[in-house]
């Protein structure tokens, strides 16, 4: 992670921790794409540490987070997920660990869109990547839908699949890319259009995980994955 990365804003953490079916599906779509030794760039309070926890096939796992307060809560609440790896915490960015390909994978989970050179991100992760080694994007989809909300929370920007293939050095081979969330989407044209929130309440994010979330994980497949409130893409380093 580069230096112009903005702090996080603690209570959008907080907010969204307990969105248990979310983070469910999300495991299940990522899971096959997490191997090795991982880096989880922007690990903030650990919630999606605690998500992705005990998948077969991870060696280690390195919370990297830039705020040293919150990486300093982040040490106490890994070091009680009892995984069967290694749990590392690192305050600071992902440029200031050594150059040489040090993971397997390297996860950044709704963190790109706050980090202003992305492209340079991206190129930092890949000097740390080893060889074969995958690259794992998830963040907020559509230029559109950018919202008060996203301003609120430091977002540079939404993604789509093709200008998150624009981020791509020329070693580095797509995976897979798709969409994620489609009956999600619905809600954030409503926040866009007419409620033109900076926060949702904590009633809307609960609705949103108890409601919308199951209804997007039958609708997405038949969607082909082709519309969704996410985007996702997984680089392989050639």
């Amino acid at each position: 992670m580069t230096a112009s990365m903005i702090d996080y804003v603690g209570d959008e953490l907080t907010l969204f921790a307990s969105a248990a079916n979310w983070k469910a599906y999300l495991r299940s779509a990522l899971r096959s794409h997490i191997a090795g030794d991982v880096a989880e760039v922007g690990a903030g309070l650990g919630a999606t540490s605690k998500a992705l926890a005990g998948i077969e096939g991870v060696r280690s796992w390195t919370c990297i987070e830039p705020d040293p307060a919150m990486a300093g809560q982040l040490a106490g609440e890994v070091a009680a997920m009892g995984c069967s790896y290694p749990v590392h915490c690192r305050a600071g960015t992902l440029s200031d660990l050594p150059r040489e390909p040090s993971f397997d994978t390297i996860l950044y989970i709704d963190v790109l869109e706050h980090i202003q050179d992305d492209r340079a991100e991206i190129e930092a992760a890949h000097l740390r990547l080893r060889q074969g080694g995958r690259v794992v994007v998830l963040c907020p989809a559509w230029p559109f839908l950018y919202s008060p909300f996203d301003k609120a929370i430091g977002h540079f920007r939404r993604h789509t699949k093709t200008s998150l293939r624009r981020l791509a050095g020329p070693d580095m081979t797509e995976i897979t890319a798709f969409y994620m969330d489609s009956v999600g989407m619905l809600a954030s044209m409503a926040n866009k259009v007419a409620l033109r929130q900076g926060m949702p309440t904590r009633s809307q994010v609960r609705f949103w995980d108890k409601a919308i979330v199951p209804l997007s994980r039958l609708a997405d497949p038949i969607l082909l994955r082709s519309v969704g409130k996410s985007v996702v893409i997984v680089w392989a380093k050639d």
